[in-house]
């Protein structure tokens, strides 16, 4: 968002503020700024009349100008195809210096003597505005022969950039931005001047606008642009945003009071419409994809919010429009779409203003200035929208901020950024949000406006207090000890497994352990291998093993901690071990060829991770699985624990 100092004077007085302090405020309240330039227009350069303009007599493309530069009348040589006798231009004379160090001396051109140089805006370093020489006229200031153009503050301003976050579209316009301002210096902003030329006959009389099922607001106003014309610091504002469109007055007009105001402007073209009765009929409705669009009888002018399509500015007679439209809802019908857009829609889609009058009469007021006539009446499509009314305590407020601010300078700020308090009592504020503020929402949005006015560097900065309330437990006990036992284990050189909690009920079978019972068993297994509740880790710590030895591994030592389930589907928690083939790895100490576990030294490795137990022998064994000799019991305070 690019705004200027002198920009910005026209809707609130900051003559007495500078530049630097105004963006240390902005950046302040949020609005960051990105850049900030200052445009000087070199010494030497003034304001000069061109008397007259002769074709050089060796030069096809040369003009041989008398110029009048206040005090003298002298003799320059221009090459710009636009320059004509009676023009008021900007000169600079002998000994000026513009960009890149360029000097402008005494010459003589094919055999001319110049004696100076009729300047063309990016010459001084103005944008672009054509390629010929720059016109002056009197929308920077009293044009004076002779005086210098830094002596014009208008020519002469500080161009800030202000990089905005999506959710600001209000700052989106110089009103905006200014709005913002006058609530942290508590400024008035400047009123609209309503002066305008009016004409004798009403839109009615010339338009007839129908409307049918639109979520769109919108506003319609008729204008005849016979004689309007912009003048130079309007257009030179319009190329600064890198908008201007050379010739073509009401499309530059149109940006130009969008950009000033935020309110969404289009133009059409009289002569786009059907006649009906000797009135041009617009009719407002929706096309194929859901889209709120303009039509003269089929054809689409525009698809309303969206995009514009060019015109012709041809005509004298237009049909001004102004739209806005809830931003949720033109986002979300763009994105399901997935139709291409126009730079009008990242104004729509981020919160345009909807205050569709004001944008209207500051169109009328500006385009009247520049010699528009203004047809009376306005055709309106618009609904009352309730504001959003929230309920906050200042309290809550103040525990947001970290700091107790009082409560009537919180409604201070909160007036000045145009919230309306509509009750006040005891600790709480019931409160109604701008309609052009769409990104307050609640209690939080609301601490935050307070914040940007009172300045985050005026908060009081103190420690984080990080009170932890007592969460031990029967769960956070028991990780606890899962955790330690998968520490000792992996210390004694077990490796994790993680398995599912599935298994094969014909290997269940085969080993002889238990199974779940058919009516509590699975009924849609995710493969026919896991086709029921594994009542034991070992089946699946034994096929992690074999895996291993299969791809070259020559030990394998595992461990799980895991659900089982027993007949009844009834879960409990687990652990267990496997360890086979090498007891330890191949290193130097063993040769190069370790022993293979015994049963002792796992039973030791399994003494080590979960504590201290006894052994006793198995002598009712109910399985396959165990080895009939070397196997027992184990048994942890006298109890069998497992196996």
């Amino acid at each position: 968002m690019i705004i200027t100092r002198r920009w910005l004077e026209e809707f609130i007085n900051i003559s007495n503020i500078s530049t630097d302090e105004i963006c240390k405020t902005l950046n302040s309240i949020g609005l960051e700024v990105d850049s900030v330039e200052k445009k000087s227009i070199a010494s030497k350069v003034v304001v000069a009349k061109v008397l007259s303009k002769e074709k050089h007599p060796d030069a096809d493309k040369l003009n041989v100008c008398q110029v009048d530069l206040g005090d003298e009348v002298t003799q320059i040589v221009c090459g710009a195809s636009n320059v004509e006798a009676g023009q008021t231009v900007a000169v600079a004379t002998i000994g000026a210096i513009l960009g890149n160090d360029f000097k402008i001396k005494a010459a003589k051109l094919r055999g001319v003597e110049s004696n100076g140089m009729i300047c063309s805006s990016t010459e001084l370093g103005l944008p672009k505005l054509n390629d010929g020489i720059m016109v002056l006229d009197n929308s920077i200031g009293e044009l004076i022969l002779g005086k210098e153009l830094k002596d014009y503050p208008s020519l002469n301003d500080d161009i800030i950039e202000i990089g905005l976050t999506p959710n600001r579209g209000d700052c989106l316009s110089i009103l905006g931005v200014a709005r913002e301002l006058a609530a942290f210096y508590d400024l008035p902003l400047i009123e609209l001047d309503k002066n305008i030329n009016s004409h004798e006959l009403s839109i009615g009389q010339i338009f007839e606008i129908n409307s049918s099922n639109i979520d769109t607001f919108l506003a319609y106003k008729a204008i005849d642009f016979s004689g309007f014309k912009l003048d130079l610091l309007t257009n030179l504002r319009v190329a600064l945003i890198g908008k201007f469109k050379e010739n073509h007055n009401i499309k530059n007009s149109l940006i130009y009071t969008t950009h000033c105001v935020g309110v969404i402007l289009n133009a059409y073209p009289r002569e786009d419409f059907v006649l009906k009765n000797e009135l041009s009929v617009l009719d407002l409705r929706k096309n194929e994809k859901g889209f709120d669009c303009s039509y003269s009888s089929t054809n689409c002018l525009s698809q309303i919010c969206v995009d514009q399509k060019d015109f012709s500015e041809n005509s004298n007679d237009f049909l001004l429009e102004a739209s806005y439209i809830n931003p949720e809802v033109i986002s979300k019908r763009v994105f399901n779409a997935k139709i291409k857009t126009g730079d009008i829609f990242y104004k729509a889609s981020r919160g345009s203003n909807p205050d569709l009058s004001y944008g209207v009469n500051y169109f009328s007021s500006f385009a009247s200035k520049m010699g528009a006539t203004i047809y009376s009446g306005t055709k309106e499509f618009l609904e009352d929208i309730e504001k959003i009314t929230l309920s906050i305590s200042v309290k809550n407020i103040n525990s947001i901020i970290g700091q107790d601010i009082e409560k009537i300078e919180i409604e201070r700020i909160l007036t000045s950024l145009e919230f309306e308090i509509k009750e006040s009592v005891d600790d709480i504020l019931l409160i109604k949000v701008p309609h052009y503020r769409h990104d307050i929402k609640n209690i939080a949005d609301i601490a935050e406006e307070v914040i940007r006015m009172v300045g985050i560097d005026n908060i009081i900065s103190k420690p984080l207090a990080i009170d932890e309330v007592n969460r031990v437990n029967k769960t956070s006990l028991d990780l606890q000890k899962k955790n330690k036992l998968r520490y000792k284990a992996i210390e004694n050189g077990f490796f994790e497994t993680l398995t599912y909690v599935f298994s094969s009920k014909e290997n269940l079978e085969k080993y002889g352990f238990k199974t779940v019972k058919d009516d509590l068993d699975l009924i849609n297994p995710i493969v026919k291998e896991l086709n029921t509740y594994r009542t034991t880790l070992l089946l699946n710590l034994i096929e992690a093993c074999s895996n291993n030895f299969k791809t070259g591994a020559r030990s394998a030592s595992f461990f799980e901690i895991g659900t089982i389930f027993d007949e009844n589907r009834v879960e409990s928690k687990k652990i267990a071990f496997v360890h086979s083939g090498a007891s330890s790895l191949e290193d130097v100490s063993n040769s190069g060829k370790p022993k293979n576990i015994d049963f002792f030294s796992f039973a030791k490795k399994v003494l080590n991770t979960i504590g201290e137990f006894e052994l006793e022998p198995m002598t009712n064994i109910d399985n396959k699985f165990i080895h009939p000799y070397q196997s027992a019991n184990i048994l942890i305070d006298g109890k069998i624990s497992g196996f």
